[in-house]
């Protein structure tokens, strides 16, 4: 795994390393929390196996571990001089913003054991000082909101990597069975002319051509499809200069089972052709 970019994400505990974990994976990484430093050169040389490639690998690692400390300069630096790709991202706050986000949490810190939250957060600034100074980005949190965190994390992939693209979900449903609430753009397509009164239609789904057909082989149809695709071109760099890791396109008829399907699928060929990274779920197909 030497091609893979290795992230490495820690700092001061209530900085935001889970959230930045979370916009690693909507990015694309394999990710793993709480991963003992000294296993990390073994874990590098198994396989990783997943559905789709992955864009990295992203651990989070911190005094959670007894051992990190004393262990990572030597770990961190073996895995550099045999040429992995590694990153250390230095997650840090002001120390009222950190009070204040354990004060929502109700979370114990790692090293308030036998003191009180104030001196657990000044001691752990002080052990993670020279992994600070060691790091190859550092991050301060203060000032960002959960969403900002992201975006940021988001931002720096697009410009440092050029790899984070925008997974497309096109979704057909039935208004009959409840809005899909993932949705980020809802088209409803009742207007359509609907197959389930035509007898030789009424059993058959979208994916049926003769259903295709009776959608969106007519002056309605063929206006609206066109209109409708140029619509998403036009929307999906807005979309992804947000950024946004996910897009759901959700389209939705009565049942869930003719127009919604065929007009999903037409936005899914449109944008299969295109190379876009796009995938396509028919909700209520099966309900029928």
């Amino acid at each position: 795994m030497q091609h893979l970019d290795i992230k490495i994400i820690s700092g001061l505990s209530g900085s935001g390393k889970s959230t930045v974990l979370d916009a690693f994976e909507d990015a694309g990484f394999y990710c793993v929390d709480n991963m003992p430093v000294t296993l990390l050169p073994k874990f590098l040389e198994m396989p990783v196996e997943t559905t789709g490639g992955v864009s990295g690998l992203a651990f989070v690692m911190d005094l959670r571990e007894k051992d990190f400390l004393s262990a990572c300069p030597t770990v961190f630096e073996g895995l550099k001089q045999k040429h992995y790709q590694l990153e250390i991202l230095f997650l840090e706050a002001d120390e009222k913003v950190i009070i204040q986000r354990y004060s929502q949490t109700r979370r114990h810190h790692p090293l308030a054991r036998d003191k009180g939250l104030v001196d657990a957060i000044r001691e752990e600034r002080v052990q993670l000082d020279g992994l600070r100074q060691s790091a190859d980005r550092i991050i301060d949190t203060s000032r960002l909101t959960i969403h900002d965190l992201k975006s940021y994390i988001f931002k720096t992939l697009q410009k440092s990597e050029s790899r984070l693209s925008m997974r497309i979900q096109v979704l057909s449903f039935g208004f009959k069975y409840g809005v899909p609430h993932d949705a980020d753009m809802i088209m409803d397509v009742r207007f359509l002319p609907n197959p389930y009164f035509d007898p030789e239609l009424k059993n058959l789904d979208g994916k049926s051509q003769k259903v295709d057909n009776y959608v969106l082989n007519n002056n309605t149809g063929k206006a609206f499809i066109t209109r409708f695709l140029e619509m998403v071109d036009f929307l999906l760099p807005l979309y992804r200069e947000e950024p946004k890791a996910y897009l759901t396109i959700a389209i939705g008829c009565t049942g869930g089972l003719h127009r919604s399907v065929a007009v999903a699928e037409a936005v899914y060929k449109h944008l299969h052709q295109q190379g876009q990274p796009v995938e396509i779920t028919h909700r209520n197909i099966r309900l029928r």
